[in-house]
């Protein structure tokens, strides 16, 4: 899972086996190590407990919380991106597409066909 933050905006961008587990499972989890003790955790969790994507920060955790149901059919269909507002925060979960540009095919490992790939 990869993690963007902007400003006032956070992006994740999920392979195909972390949008499975996040439909199958309900949690998907990444942690940055710093070296010293500390490390950041950012994660996001399907739950039937949540009606809207929403965000929560504390304890040096990210945590987006997502309906199941919306986790679930994401999963099974072609859209690319759920996103949602909490405030002025924007959040958006996308499908991780490979790169059209070229590089280590171990970076592209999982991903989605982009869209625009000339073999489509």
């Amino acid at each position: 899972m990869k993690l963007r933050i902007r400003g006032s905006s956070i992006r994740l961008r999920l392979t195909k086996t972390e949008v499975l587990k996040l439909a199958e499972q309900g949690f998907v989890e990444e942690t940055t190590d710093f070296g010293d003790g500390n490390c950041f955790v950012y994660a996001i969790s399907g739950s039937d407990n949540v009606e809207t994507i929403n965000a929560a920060f504390g304890d040096n955790r990210l945590e987006v919380f997502i309906p199941k149901s919306v986790a679930e059919t994401w999963a099974n269909n072609e859209e690319v991106g759920i996103s949602a507002n909490q405030g002025v925060l924007k959040l958006l979960i996308e499908k991780d597409f490979n790169c059209l540009a070229p590089r280590d095919a171990a970076e592209d490992a999982d991903t989605f066909q982009h869209p625009k790939d000339a073999e489509c």
